[in-house]
Parts: C-alpha cells; structure tokens; sequence
C-alpha cells in the first residue's frame, strides 16, 4: 500500500452563490427571434457574450476610426473575392470606411478575372494532367501589361487598378483594385515568387514584379504609420499578409509613429498562427486592442459590414 487515504471533503468551505463572482448574467442573454424584425433587432438579440461582444466591439472600433477621419485598412486574401465579396468591400469603400486594401498576390488575378469576364476560380485539378492550369490568356496579359506600363514609383495594385480602368474592363464595377484607382484610394499587392498563375509566363517578370510589390510595401507601411486611433483588419491571408503588417508596423515604429490606440482584428475560417500573433497578440501589447473573429467569410464579412453601415446610420 502506498500509505495515501482518500481525501476528506467534510472540511471543505463553500459560499453563497449570490456573492460569487459570475462571468455570465441574465442581461448578457440573447434574445429570442421574431418574425418580421429588423437588422438592428438582430443585432440588438446578439449576446452580449464572447463572439457577440467582441462583434459588438470591432464594429464601434471601425465606426470610431470612420468617423474621426483614421485608417481603416483590410488585408485579404484572394479567398474573399472568390466568395463572391467584392460588392460588400466595394460599397464600403464608396462609403469611405474602407480606406486602403491590401493583397496578396493571387488576389489581382481574381479581381481581374472578375472585371474582365464576370467570372473566376478554375477547376485546378481538372486542369493540372495537361498542363492547363493557371493559362487564361487574358489574366495574364492584363497584369504584364499593368506592369510594363509601371514607373519606377508605381504600385503594382495601382498599375492593376488604371489599367483596368483604361481598358473599360466590362465589369470593372466589380473590381476592387479599379475601385481603389477611381476612389484613388492605396491599394498595395504583396507577392511571393512563384506563388501566382501570372507568374508561369514567357513574358513574366520577377524584376517587374519586385520593383512593383516593394513601392507596395512602403506605401503600405505609410498607411501602417498613421493607424493610431485606426483599424487593421486581417481576413483570409494566413501567411503574407500577417508577415507583411508585422514587418510595416516594426518599421513605423523605428521611424517613431508610437502607434496607439488601435485595433487590429483576424477574420478567418479558423485560427492560424501568423494572423493570431502577428495581428491580434503582438501589436497589441504596443498599445492597441486585438479581436479574432472566427466565421466563413461569405457570412461574417457580410454581416459585420452590414453591422457597420447600420451603426453609421447611412
């Protein structure tokens, strides 16, 4: 026998329930649907409890930043194009919430697709046996003409963007780069080498594609110095995106912007680690708020622009 006896309980001390501290209480419940009830019901309903509170909270921070003239900046992968959202980041960028975007480097090729044929998105399988894959002829001559057209100080989001518009794309309505070009508004790309169908190309150039990326980056990191009292949303890039805003935040910090007083929020299908610290966690300990949002984006873009717009009364 190990000489241990089993515990005796009758000595434990217990409190009143009413003088416990609870982290749940009856006016943090939601409320219960009805029929006929208006958006603002339905946000009124939310719980007041984790993911409703934390909505509650990135919607005020963007609503705040709009109305005292700050930054509010997305970051997206090209995911969120291809679920169909590029009339619900167009219409608030119209709206002057959204001002300035950023991308990674496949999301050009579908907002291009987008304004030139209506539509995107391959079949990537049924096209890898032949070779077929990532070869619209189109999408890539667009963006290698956006490029050679570039000057040493232009963007590749903005080269994109004018020449969308200066060849009457038929659906440049729906894109977000020829928006940004109209609004002139930043819009910046972000490569990777090798990442991206336009980058399988006889005519491609990696010069090009660098010289472009990196203005890109600077003028990001520009938007990134001024974010105090701003927000930066991060939806859909697991990778880029949350490496590039870390590194443009280190640099306006060095450049002295003391940034505070911002929030930073990850919308994703699930967490990943870059967006979770490189977004969320590590500038916040600077002097922002962090939030992750967790959702499918053609569900939780749409409802949190809606939210906003609701809350603006517009």
């Amino acid at each position: 026998m190990s000489g241990y006896r089993p515990v005796d309980l009758t000595g434990l001390k217990t409190r009143a329930l009413a003088e416990r501290p609870s982290k749940v209480r009856l006016e943090d419940f939601a409320a219960s649907a009805r029929a006929r009830a208006s958006f603002a019901d339905f946000l009124a309903a939310l719980p007041r409890i984790l993911f409703g509170q934390d909505l509650r909270a990135v919607v005020g921070a963007i609503v705040s930043a709009h109305r005292a003239r700050r930054p509010v900046v997305l970051g997206m992968g090209a995911h969120v194009i291809k679920c169909g959202l590029a009339p619900v980041i167009i219409d608030l960028m119209e709206r002057g919430v959204i001002t300035c975007v950023a991308m990674n480097g496949a999301g050009p090729i579908h907002d291009v697709e987008v304004a030139l044929a209506g539509h995107t998105s391959e079949d990537v399988e049924a096209g890898l046996k032949d070779g077929a894959f990532g070869m619209a002829r189109e999408t890539g001559e667009l963006i290698h003409v956006a490029l050679a057209a570039a000057g040493p100080d232009t963007g590749l989001g903005a080269a994109i963007g004018r020449q969308l518009l200066a060849a009457k794309a038929p659906h440049a309505r729906l894109s977000i780069l020829a928006t940004a070009a109209r609004l002139d508004i930043p819009a910046t790309v972000h490569v990777a080498i090798g990442t991206d169908i336009i980058h399988m190309r006889a005519g491609a150039s990696g010069a090009a594609l660098g010289q472009t990326s990196f203005v890109d980056f600077r003028l990001l990191t520009a938007v990134v110095k001024d974010l105090s009292g701003g927000v930066y949303l991060n939806a859909g890039s697991a990778v880029i995106l949350p490496e590039v805003f870390l590194k443009a935040f280190t640099i306006a910090q060095n450049l002295g912007a003391d940034l505070r007083d911002f929030t930073t929020v990850n919308l994703d299908m699930l967490a990943h680690y870059r967006p979770t610290v490189n977004v969320v966690q590590r500038p916040a300990t600077v002097g922002g708020r962090g939030y992750t949002l967790s959702g499918r984006h053609e569900l939780l873009i749409p409802l949190l622009a809606f939210a906003v717009v609701d809350a603006l009364g517009e």
